[in-house]
Formats: structure tokens, C-alpha cells, sequence
């Protein structure tokens, strides 16, 4: 992590990611695209995402989830930071002269070669299907539908631990706890995704919250009682209702709102605390 002097009280208690590890390049132009900022707003104009609006232009770039040619090696080329998410991507390039960005695993290094095989080498970023990796190793970027791309374990410091390879599934213990079954012929990229210290930043003042295109949140409890259940009141009060709700009234806390009838839900083997 990256510390400052206390020249200003919002410098005091700021404290950034070292990015002195990235390469300073631009990123590769055939593999962005502009995404046009909404501020929150559907295609009607209205709000329906609060909180969101300005920030610093972004470019997306495109992401290879899947990573699923087979057999072929990988050579890393650059080390980068991206915008849209909080791990740090890499740039690759195939046998073939055509280049990629894949999520960075943590320790990976420019000048690695990976491997995307059926079988491969248990080391950091190469990928492979589930039934080949043994027990108790940490994987990222994994498959729940063989062919879809990686969905589970994508953001940064994050992972999922193999538990078991039995009957044409393999048993996740996800960072939530929760102990999921997908099946074993998808493909997982072994290691732990980049930018572990990512949770550990403070953002040390309102403006860089504007910056990160964050717009102010008001208390509920500053409200009025016309504007929020839990407004009014002289000075600071306590909420005043029994639940937790939000600012529709809606109860928030303690209420299940995963569909009870969803297909995916016989695959959960055990339940997040």
C-alpha cells in the first residue's frame, strides 16, 4: 500500500495501491471500446441505480474470460491496470501473434508463460478443467457452465478452494463460505486473483469518491419523515422502526431473496452464514 504525507487533513489518512509494479504502457486500442456513462439511468431517463453520476473518462477493456484454446501457450507481455474492475490484467499474446487481456493472478510476472490444456503444470495462471486440479488448490476465473466463460472468482484478492472431484462435479468453497457444485469439465486458472490490498484503500476525501463516479449518500435518519421511515425527530435519533428498511419503505435485513424455486439452488451444497 502507498501512504502519503499529511499535507492537507484529506492527504492525512489517504492511502492508495502501489502501482509501481504495472507497465507504463497505453492499452492495446483494438481491444477497448467506449461505454457511455448513464449516471444511473435506465433508457427512459429515469434514476433506477442511486449514487452514480460524473467520474473520470473510462475506455472498457475487453476481457477473454473463456481462455478456452486448448493446447496453445501464452506469453505475458504487459502487466495493467483497468478502470472497470479491481484486479490488474495482463496482456498476452498466443502462438499465433494475436493478443488478449486475461484477469492477473496474483504473483504472475511479465515474460510467464501459461498453458491452456486439459492437464497442465499446477502453477500460478496456467488453466485447465476442474477434474485436474487437485484438493485444497486455489483457483480463479471458473467456469459454472463448460463454454460460458469464468463467472465465479473474478475480482481482486478473491478465489475459490476445491474441496472434491466425484460423479462429474467438482465442490467449491467460495469466499462467502457458501460450498457450491459445478461441473468438472469447465476450466479454472489456478492462483489467487491480483490486488489482495484493494479492500484495504482510503479514499480520504469526498472528491475522489467524485472522481470514482460515486455521487453523495444522505442519512436516512437526516431526513424528514416524509422523505425516509427513518426521518424526523429533534437532533440524532435511533431508526424507530423494528426492521431495517429503505427509503420505499421495503424491508431490507434479516429476509431471504434468492428465488426459492431457481434450478441452480439443488447444486448448493451448503449454505453461506
Amino acid at each position: 500500500m502507498k501512504s502519503y504525507k499529511p499535507t492537507s487533513p484529506s492527504r492525512r489518512s489517504m492511502t492508495n495501491v502501489d502501482y509501481g509494479k504495472l507497465s507504463r504502457v497505453k492499452p492495446k486500442k483494438s481491444l477497448t471500446m467506449r461505454i457511455s456513462s448513464r449516471g444511473g439511468r435506465n433508457s427512459q431517463g429515469r434514476i433506477t441505480v442511486r449514487h452514480q453520476g460524473g467520474g473520470n473518462k473510462k475506455l472498457y477493456r475487453i476481457i477473454d474470460f473463456k481462455q478456452n484454446q486448448i493446447g496453445k501457450k501464452l506469453v505475458v507481455e504487459t502487466l495493467e491496470y483497468d478502470p472497470y474492475r479491481t484486479a490488474f490484467i495482463a496482456l498476452v499474446r498466443q502462438e499465433d501473434g494475436t493478443k488478449r487481456y486475461i484477469l492477473a493472478p496474483e504473483k504472475l510476472v511479465i515474460g510467464t508463460e501459461l498453458l491452456v490444456a486439459e492437464t497442465a503444470p499446477l502453477t500460478v495462471g496456467n488453466r485447465m478443467k476442474l477434474r485436474n486440479i487437485p484438493v485444497g488448490y486455489q483457483v480463479h476465473n471458473v467456469e459454472m457452465v463448460p463454454g460460458k466463460g469464468g463467472q465465479l472468482a473474478r475480482s481482486a484478492g478473491s478465489y475459490v478452494e476445491i474441496l472434491a472431484n466425484a460423479d462429474g462435479y467438482t465442490d467449491l468453497r467460495l469466499g462467502s463460505g457458501e460450498v457450491r457444485r459445478v461441473p468438472w469439465e469447465g476450466l479454472a486458472s489456478i492462483g489467487q486473483v491480483s490486488n489482495a490490498e484493494w479492500n484495504l484503500v482510503t479514499i480520504g476525501k469526498a472528491g475522489r469518491s467524485r472522481w470514482l463516479g460515486i455521487r453523495p449518500t444522505v442519512r436516512g435518519k437526516a431526513m424528514n419523515p416524509v422523505d425516509h421511515p427513518y426521518g424526523g425527530g429533534e437532533g440524532s435519533q435511533p431508526r424507530g422502526t423494528r426492521k431495517p428498511k429503505d427509503i420505499w419503505g421495503n424491508i431490507t435485513g434479516g429476509r431471504k431473496t434468492r428465488n426459492k424455486k431457481k434450478r441452480s439452488s439443488k447444486l448448493i451444497v451448503k449454505r453461506r452464514k
